[in-house]
């Protein structure tokens, strides 16, 4: 039992490892990305809980909404995936996978505005402006 275990472990850290180059390697950038994506999802469920979600008709939690919103932050991670091997292929150490990042950031951050709001939170407007200049940033970049 203990042989299959440490396969197991084995096996299960050279995944992560390879997903890890995948995404270009963990830094503070992919960091603070998944942070926004777990703050996003759980004050989305917590909006929904309350009735105040604007992903359903009556404003209640729905599995497929729930669902939808798990696809949505893998596929964010496939197209971190595409922009590291973008900047591996042309050299420009991470300016696509930090670009990438950098609108995600924003966008979750966005996000996560728009559910403190339904769930009646004041949010500082100092953070606010933050994320709306680094939206901006990434709009006008053209990405």
């Amino acid at each position: 039992m203990e042989k299959i275990w440490k396969n197991m472990t084995g096996v299960l850290f050279s995944a992560a490892t390879y997903l890890g180059w995948l995404l270009g390697g963990w830094d503070a950038a992919l960091g603070i990305m998944f942070i926004f994506m777990g703050v996003d999802y759980v004050t989305g469920v917590m909006a929904a809980f309350h009735g105040s979600s604007d992903k359903t008709p009556g404003g209640g939690f729905s599995s497929r909404a729930a669902f939808v919103g798990v696809t949505r932050k893998l596929v964010m991670l496939l197209i971190i995936m595409l922009a590291a091997a973008l900047d591996r292929l042309m050299g420009t150490q991470g300016v696509c996978r930090i670009a990438s990042i950098g609108f995600y950031v924003a966008n979750e951050g966005m996000s996560i505005v728009e559910n403190a709001a339904r769930l009646g939170v004041p949010f500082p407007r100092a953070l606010l402006r933050v994320l709306e200049t680094l939206r901006e940033k990434d709009e006008n970049a053209g990405i």
